[in-house]
């Protein structure tokens, strides 16, 4: 078998009294195994350029390469470049490695060992495993709890469970760098929270192993305030990436429309309302990779899905895939009538959707329902942004750059009853927090304390007032030209169907 090739990172600023030191305590039998030792001096206005000139002439046993920055590009500016190195050396596994000696250089086989025999993509050495050792080996009691605090508040915020965020001993599978768009990070001190984010979002293994603590007289860079300020606002920005909120670059590798497996979720809510039929012939419209037809196919209904492309593997969660844009109108071959048609997140796709609307009805067989789900334009979300002169776009949610509708409550219900529908029943969803824990292995997540407290609340607010604060509402339609004002059920409870 091939062996990996190694590298190590050593990122060096106004390191001239410490760099000779960490270049020694490289371990002797470890020297050996290692491809390359990329020294980046970013710009150091000391000596730091000339002792890694000179310790690269006299040791032999690592092969050296040198390189003084014409200009600082900053911690994370540096990061980059060398990763980058990596790659264009076609190396398997880069370590990163501090020149000012606060990381253990002993320890390189132990971060390298997970990556070598396959059982990670990162490895993180931990100060905080080993209990009491990281204020053993001085660290000031307010760096700890710093510490402690904000990887508590990563951790929940992101959904990880590392035991420190904060440490810049680490290690990287070449493989998994290329999959991360790290260039795009900041050139400052935050870059290693972003790229932890990035090992998250791209479904990565990250490993950790104890290491000891160092503190010495070397200067810290770091402003602690606004460095806690930066990284806060960086994993709230991804978990509101991860909703739909905001422009939504940090979950850049979420599909822009996946299946929902919260129980409370518009799927399951329709997966609900369909299974008390046996044996339906359903109408999946924009049924995507065919997730929630599978679910209804595992009991026992027949799906006839369409959408604009055939995404992966549709075709084998479907009886039957006709490829159309509904902007259009619908497929002329559907093999009608169907018990049960499905416009979930369909809508608000179209620019006429009272013309699909028209379409969908005489495709309805007696006693046939149609169940439509839209996003609320009416929530909190929106109008705040609207309200500030913000308005715009994002990647995914209510305001999706794919929409080219927006609904209201009572615009949906009005579009509704002029197509001819009256109101069976109705729900509504709350925030999508279970899609903003999901890794992209798409796994359900365990949600944490806090996460099932503002559950509970969004979902009491949605009682309260849907028009405010329902993320989505959801509605099972029969076709009728008569409306039909009896109590039907929305949220769980008996009401009148009226509108705002």
């Amino acid at each position: 078998m091939k062996s990996k090739r190694i590298g190590v990172l050593v990122v060096a600023y106004n390191a001239a009294t410490t760099l000779a030191q960490v270049l020694d305590r490289i371990p002797q039998d470890f020297r050996s195994s290692i491809d390359l030792v990329i020294v980046g001096d970013d710009h150091s206005q000391d000596q730091t350029h000339l002792v890694a000139v000179g310790y690269k002439q006299l040791a032999e046993d690592l092969p050296i390469e040198v390189t003084r920055h014409e200009r600082n590009l900053g911690y994370g500016g540096n990061q980059k470049w060398g990763y980058q190195r990596a790659i264009d050396e076609n190396l398997d596994v880069i370590v990163l490695l501090h020149g000012d000696g606060q990381y253990a250089p002993e320890m390189l086989p132990q971060m390298v060992e997970p990556l070598i025999n396959g059982d990670a993509d990162a490895v993180f050495g931990s100060r905080m495993m080993t209990q009491g050792g990281a204020r053993r080996g001085g660290m000031p009691l307010y760096k700890y709890v710093g510490n402690r605090i904000l990887t508590t508040f990563e951790n929940a915020v992101a959904g990880a469970d590392l035991t420190e965020w904060h440490s810049g001993y680490r290690a990287y599978s070449v493989a998994a760098l290329k999959k991360l768009p790290f260039q795009n990070n900041s050139d400052g001190f935050d870059f290693d929270t972003q790229i932890i984010l990035q090992l998250i979002e791209t479904g990565q293994r990250i490993a950790e192993i104890p290491i000891p603590t160092y503190y010495g007289d070397e200067i810290s860079h770091v402003n602690g305030i606004k460095y806690a300020k930066d990284i806060s606002f960086e994993v709230s920005r991804y978990r509101a990436h991860k909703m739909g909120f905001g422009s939504g670059e940090l979950a850049f590798a979420q599909a822009a429309y996946e299946e929902k497996l919260d129980e409370d979720s518009s799927h399951r809510i329709i997966n609900r309302w369909v299974g008390s039929r046996t044996k339906a012939r359903i109408l999946d419209l924009g049924c995507s990779d065919g997730s929630i037809a599978a679910h209804l196919r595992a009991d026992g209904h027949h799906v006839t899905g369409v959408d604009l492309i055939e995404h992966e593997g549709v075709t084998e969660r479907v009886d039957r895939f006709l490829t159309a844009d509904l902007d259009n109108g619908l497929p002329s071959d559907l093999d009608g009538p169907f018990d049960v048609i499905i416009a979930a997140d369909v809508l608000e796709h179209v620019r006429k959707p009272e013309d699909l609307l028209t379409e969908i009805r005489p495709l309805l067989a007696k006693g046939g329902s149609l169940i439509v789900s839209v996003p609320n334009f009416g929530h909190w979300y929106p109008r705040i942004r609207t309200f500030f002169g913000v308005f715009d776009y994002d990647r995914r949610g209510i305001l999706d750059s794919d929409h080219v509708r927006f609904f209201t409550r009572r615009s949906l219900e009005r579009l509704l009853k002029n197509a001819g529908f009256s109101v069976i029943q109705r729900d509504a969803t709350g925030l999508p927090l279970e899609v903003s824990a999901r890794g992209s292995a798409g796994e359900i997540p365990q949600q944490g304390t806090g996460s099932r407290l503002v559950a509970k609340i969004d979902r009491a607010l949605i009682s309260l007032r849907p028009q405010l604060f329902a993320y989505q509402f959801l509605y099972e339609l029969r076709s009728d030209t008569k409306r039909n004002d009896s109590d039907v059920e929305i949220l769980g409870r008996s009401t009148r169907a009226t509108t705002e």
